[in-house]
């Protein structure tokens, strides 16, 4: 490895930025880390604080609020054993090789240990699988976590398996495709069918103003954020009716509409957010389609009624398309909707039909 290999990387704080705790600051900047291993390398002095008008001085604490104007230096340690046990977690691997590994990730499981989740993520899989194919990543030896998926998203996701490969897939992540071959799609169940049925949603992102764990479309600070969308199922459902006693009488048109839709950006719950910015929220998302739950107990079948009360959004990465770090191919895979969903389409599907007989 070369010494310019662990040079500074620097992170300006926006407007929108002040006032967050430092560590989820850097994590919205920095992809390829998770929160706790940002910390640990706040914690170690690896961060350093440069501010107009100030000197610099080391960041030690990682709950310290960033202000306007901060620019935040940080520095990558060479390798270091990983303090995470691997376990033997199966793993529905789609592809492998010397320098990467793609993998179907199911809904449930966590990418990194962290609060909450000590054990039992991908990451613990991963060194397990690995074995001492693993090189030194990101400032330890441990799989390159190059982007995440949420804990209930299932699908696609690459992981490096050494520098080399880590390196050049974040540059791709980091651009998002707009230079070169990264692509990233989902398959979304929503709520409703969206207008215009297939479209471009350009709309910043920031943390949520009441809740740190959401985040919510801002019209000033923010970052940058745009997803592409296409309409490629509705299903209409006529006029569906409930007696619950929970939710009171309801008596009007369902519909839902399957869509594929492709990142320009990479922010966090961007789909979740977007989808549900233009009224489209996604089918079982608790936390930005929760207004949606009690209509859920009216959809036919109970297989749709289950899911769509369930705390697992209908999301799935089904796409995912990169440039191979080493033989510079173009790798495209494709991964069809988990069980889950699909049985829930069907159930759809199947009423749908009977409706247009009748």
């Amino acid at each position: 490895m070369t010494s310019d290999e662990f040079s500074p990387a620097r992170y300006e704080a926006s407007e929108d930025d002040a006032g967050v705790r430092l560590d989820r600051f850097l994590a919205s900047r920095i992809e390829t880390q998770s929160r706790v291993r940002l910390q640990e390398l706040i914690r170690a002095g690896h961060v350093v604080r440069l501010a107009a008008g100030r000197d610099a001085e080391t960041s030690t604490d990682p709950s310290a609020k960033v202000r306007l104007g901060d620019t935040f230096e940080v520095t990558t340690p060479p390798a270091e054993n990983y303090a995470v046990e691997g376990e033997a977690i199966e793993l529905n691997v789609v592809y492998e090789d010397a320098s990467l590994i793609v993998i179907d990730k199911p809904a449930g499981l966590v990418v990194h240990p962290g609060a909450g989740n000590p054990n039992g993520t991908l990451v613990n899989a991963l060194i397990a699988h690995c074995g001492d194919s693993l090189s030194g990543i990101g400032g330890v030896t441990r799989p390159g976590i190059v982007h995440r998926l949420d804990k209930n998203t299932s699908g696609l996701m690459v992981v490096a398996k050494t520098d080399k490969a880590h390196r050049s897939l974040s540059a791709q992540f980091a651009d998002h495709g707009r230079t070169g071959a990264l692509r990233r799609e989902y398959l979304a169940l929503v709520w409703g069918e969206p207008q215009p049925t297939s479209g471009r949603i350009e709309a910043r992102i920031a943390r949520h103003a009441g809740s740190r764990i959401k985040m919510a479309v801002v019209r000033n600070g923010g970052r940058e954020a745009a997803t592409i969308y296409a309409t490629e199922r509705v299903f209409r459902l006529g006029n569906v009716e409930s007696q619950s006693a929970a939710m009171g009488k309801w008596n009007k048109t369902a519909t839902l509409s399957v869509l594929r839709c492709k990142l320009e950006t990479g922010r966090t719950h961007q789909v979740r957010v977007h989808l549900a910015h233009i009224g489209v929220p996604l089918v079982g998302d608790s936390v930005y389609g929760a207004g949606f739950r009690t209509k859920a107990l009216a959809l036919p079948d109970e297989a749709a009624r289950n899911f769509a009360c369930a705390e697992r959004q209908a999301l799935h990465a089904a796409g995912l398309r990169f440039e191979h770090p080493s033989s510079r191919k173009v790798l495209s895979f494709e991964s069809p909707l988990p069980e889950d969903i699909a049985q829930l389409c069907n159930a759809l599907e199947r009423f749908d039909a009977k409706l247009s007989k009748n």
